[in-house]
């Protein structure tokens, strides 16, 4: 600040009035310090500016598995959007589906004294958050409930979707109806298992434990699902996916498949629309979750101090033509 004051020809006290956007500095002095600034890319240090001010630090902290994945990347745009509108910058981290990394990422963020949290959660112990929330800072989950403490929580229908999908392939003669997921150890996959078997049951098809391959999905892994389910005298003539990452590597495995089963995937993805034969999908809107997550966050972070929150958007299927296929 001093070597602004000097090249301006004023004082240090001037050159603070200006960053600060105090009143009584005339408009030639600011500007000639404003010139001095942006000569000597001078920054302010805006946590040491609202330490002293009592104020917020103007950022959120935003914690995905991978912001690699094109829908924690959609995720964190309708984040910023948000956030944005509110003044704020969004830091962002991938915990890489490691409950450890998660709270290493978070306490991080909360010591650098942001406004907020928004977390997909990687595990199901949440009681480090405890003395965060209490010392006020705001926490919503996303995608995923927190495991052992009450927090905001913004959801899709994950039993919901998975329903629609077994409804739907049985409507077009499936009864043997595969089930390939992440782990069952996540959430979401452990919620979209159940809305498959619900699925079975609400139409008459027995439950195959053969028939469901739950965990972290490679290329090698589906391969071999696909393998194992899609050969032999009895094979499945319908697969659910039950993310977008599974549904990527099943498309891989089939595609020199002599016979391709029908498929619905959970989570639509990019070009699904253009594959042949175009992939039908169980499709929620990604960004409206980042919306209502990031809205509620900000509602905390201006007071309000109502119960915890659980919103569940809804999803819909998007018949495309993989998913009507008939059994063969």
């Amino acid at each position: 600040m001093s070597d602004v004051a000097r090249l301006a020809g004023v004082s240090i006290k001037t050159v603070s009035r200006v960053v600060n956007d105090e009143p009584a500095v005339h408009p030639d002095t600011a500007e000639r310090v404003m010139a001095a600034i942006e000569q000597l890319g001078f920054r302010r240090n805006l946590g040491a500016r609202n330490l002293r001010r009592g104020s917020t630090t103007g950022t959120i902290g935003l914690i995905v598995e991978d912001v690699g994945n094109p829908f924690y990347s959609e995720l964190n745009r309708a984040v910023e959007r948000i956030a944005t509108s509110f003044g704020r910058q969004v830091l962002t981290g991938s915990s890489e589906e490691n409950s450890d990394r998660e709270r290493e990422l978070v306490l991080e963020f909360c010591s650098r004294r942001v406004d907020g949290i928004l977390v997909v959660p990687a595990g199901m112990q949440h009681g480090y958050l405890v003395p965060e929330m209490r010392a006020g800072t705001p926490v919503v989950f996303l995608d995923r409930p927190a495991g052992d403490i009450m927090a905001d929580t913004v959801l899709v229908d994950n039993i919901g979707g998975t329903v629609e999908a077994v409804a739907h392939l049985a409507k077009h003669g499936h009864r043997r109806i595969a089930f390939l997921a992440d782990s069952p150890d996540i959430f979401t996959a452990g919620e979209r298992l159940r809305g498959f078997r619900e699925g079975c049951v609400r139409n008459g098809i027995p439950f195959d434990d053969s028939l469901v391959v739950m965990r972290t999905p490679t290329a090698e892994s589906v391969g071999d699902a696909v393998k194992r389910l899609l050969t032999g005298a009895n094979p499945a003539t319908a697969v659910v996916a039950g993310n977008n990452r599974v549904a990527v590597h099943l498309l891989r495995a089939l595609a020199h498949a002599e016979r391709r089963p029908a498929m619905i995937s959970f989570d639509d993805f990019e070009l699904a629309d253009l594959l042949d034969p175009p992939v039908s999908v169980i499709a929620h809107d990604v960004s409206a979750l980042g919306r209502a997550a990031a809205e509620l966050l900000f509602a905390r972070v201006q007071g309000d101090q109502s119960a915890p929150r659980k919103v569940v958007l809804p999803v819909h299927l998007v018949a495309r033509g993989s998913g009507e296929v008939a059994p063969s």
